[in-house]
C-alpha cells in the first residue's frame, strides 16, 4: 500500500480525503502540490491513469488564467508549465500505486480497500 495525497492547504476536498483515509486507519502521506509539485516520474503516473492533462488542470485557478493554458496549442508546452507551475492542478490528486483518482473519490477508494490497502 502506498498512498499519497497531493492536495492543497486550503482545499476542502483534500482534507475530506484526508479524513476519509484517517477514519479507516489507511497510513498515507500528504503532499502539499502547491509547494512541491509532482516529480515528472508521479506526473507520468498520475497523467495515465486519469486518461491526460487535461484531467489534471484546475481551469478555475488563477495560475490557468495567468499563464493562458487556454491558448496553448502545444501539449508538451501545457505540461512544462504545468510541472513548473504546480498551483494549476486540480486536488487532490490520490495515488495508489498506478491507480489514481482526482478530486473526492471514496467509492473508487473503497475499491481499493479489499486488496490494495491493508
Amino acid at each position: 500500500m502506498n498512498i499519497q495525497i497531493f492536495g492543497k492547504p486550503k482545499c476542502f476536498d483534500t482534507k475530506k480525503a484526508e479524513r476519509y483515509f484517517k477514519e479507516r486507519r489507511i497510513k498515507y502521506q500528504l503532499v502539499d502540490v502547491s509547494k512541491y509539485g509532482l516529480s515528472k516520474g508521479e506526473y507520468q503516473s498520475v497523467k495515465n491513469a486519469l486518461g491526460g492533462v487535461q484531467n489534471l488542470i484546475d481551469e478555475n485557478s488563477k495560475e490557468y488564467e495567468n499563464h493562458f493554458i487556454k491558448y496553448q496549442a502545444n501539449q508538451a508546452d501545457i505540461e512544462e508549465r504545468l510541472l513548473e507551475n504546480p498551483a494549476m492542478f486540480k486536488t487532490p490528486i490520490v495515488r495508489n500505486g498506478k491507480k489514481a483518482t482526482i478530486g473526492y473519490r471514496p467509492e473508487a477508494w473503497s475499491s481499493w480497500e479489499g486488496r490494495d490497502l491493508k
